[in-house]
């Protein structure tokens, strides 16, 4: 897809800059979620809500992630990335600055829900632009890279928080997510050219949208993907809701303590989604995504049987490692199933991949919740539910091999099959 855009030479500055920028926009989803947690225990008394009401906060930032996803993906492949991304952005930081004024945790939910709609918009374009930019083996290490960046984002985002709390209350935290938006803004002003061009846009308004929705769910491989991402993604979202107040309710964690525990989780979430990357272009893009649902599989049990009867603090930790790892793990090799064989529609597809991973997510979050602020019960449910949902969609959709399937290679365009079948399936180095 590069050779259609002559600026975008990726050894050259400005190829280096597009490309880091792609990865800084990822920052919405972790940014968003994360800097606050580590307030959320004062804000939930601040408020006077109770945990489940104000874990709703956490709930309308995922679904806003997910809907904004949907809307700005398909638009972008009519109207090009540049234009829904400036107005993303910039929706985002009026927002963000008014979830710092909320009187009511109504209004904040409220606020929180268009402020997942705006950084919605950055996260699918990071992916979309991605595939505009890249193919074959960079196309898989750019996703791992991506993830790699999110990882990043999450160890910052609570660490931020946890010293940040310490010196301004829930309100400022939101202040401090405005600006980072505005910084966001400006890069994308001054640094971000249009990556798909005109003659490679979606034409025909809500009919031909219909038809890409169409061709994309009718590909197991894609729909697969999707439905993976987001069952692994709702242990994660469940794990970020609840492991608040687990570690500092149940284990007695300050504010940085949990900060300082949350990176080392996020820290495996960037090694892991490294070696996935590099493991899904050298070995087996199957293969990797079948060993991070097994490390899921590990770590939600931890947490299940932790909440049938006391573990110690190590042992949850551990758990918690696993599962936040192999999500990790599985992020590459299911997105580029997803994207591969679709570099046309690159926005719509990217759109229901992380509307999935958010949507699931947020579904799952409030469900923690339910038994109150002292029970890792509910969490261990959660997740092992979630990651056995994984497993079986993937064995029942996804074929055994990492060869493109025909549904795959026939939907993509004409132009484009060589590149989905290099893409999906590496041979090894």
């Amino acid at each position: 897809m590069s050779d259609s855009l002559p600026f975008f030479d990726r050894k050259s500055r400005y190829g280096r800059w597009l490309a880091a920028l792609l990865l800084v926009l990822t920052v919405f989803g972790p940014i968003s979620m994360d800097l606050y947690l580590p307030a959320l225990p004062a804000l939930t008394a601040e408020l006077g809500a109770q945990t489940s009401l104000a874990q709703l906060t956490v709930t309308a930032c995922l679904l806003g992630l997910a809907a904004g996803q949907l809307v700005a993906g398909p638009l972008s492949d009519r109207f090009g990335r540049r234009t829904p991304l400036l107005v993303g952005v910039a929706a985002y930081v009026v927002v963000s600055a008014l979830c710092a004024a909320s009187p009511t945790v109504e209004l904040l939910i409220l606020g929180r829900l268009v402020q997942g709609l705006a950084g919605g918009v950055g996260i699918v374009i990071a992916q979309a632009a991605g595939r505009d930019l890249y193919d074959g083996r960079q196309l898989i290490r750019f996703y791992g890279k991506l993830t790699v960046i999110g990882g990043f984002a999450a160890i910052v985002g609570p660490l931020l928080g946890g010293a940040l709390s310490a010196v301004m209350n829930w309100r400022g935290l939101f202040l401090v997510l405005a600006a980072i938006g505005a910084l966001i803004l400006a890069s994308v002003i001054f640094g971000f050219r249009e990556t798909l061009p005109s003659g490679s846009r979606t034409a025909g308004g809500f009919g031909q949208v219909g038809h890409d929705i169409r061709v994309l769910f009718g590909d197991r491989r894609f729909v697969g993907a999707v439905l993976v991402q987001g069952f692994v993604y709702a242990a994660l979202f469940a794990y970020l809701s609840g492991a608040t107040y687990v570690l500092q309710g149940v284990y007695g964690l300050s504010p940085q303590q949990y900060a300082m525990a949350f990176g080392l989780n996020s820290a495996g979430f960037m090694v892991f989604g490294y070696l996935a990357g590099r493991s899904s272009e050298c070995w087996s893009i199957t293969g990797t995504l079948v060993a991070g649902l097994a490390m899921c599989a590990a770590g939600a049990a931890g947490i299940l049987l932790a909440g049938i009867t006391h573990l110690p603090l190590a042992a949850v930790m551990v758990s918690l490692l696993l599962l936040v790892s192999g999500t990790a793990v599985t992020s590459p090799p299911s997105t580029t199933i997803a994207l591969a064989g679709y570099p046309n529609i690159a926005g719509a597809a990217s759109s229901f991949l992380g509307a999935a991973r958010f949507a699931f997510g947020g579904l799952a979050a409030p469900l923690v919740g339910l038994a109150g602020a002292l029970s890792i019960l509910p969490l261990g449910l959660v997740m092992a539910v979630s990651i056995v949902l994984a497993a079986a969609t993937g064995l029942a959709l996804l074929p055994r091999s990492s060869r493109p399937s025909p549904a795959t290679a026939s939907a993509a365009n004409t132009s484009a099959e060589p590149l989905a079948s290099e893409a999906v399936s590496v041979p090894g180095h």
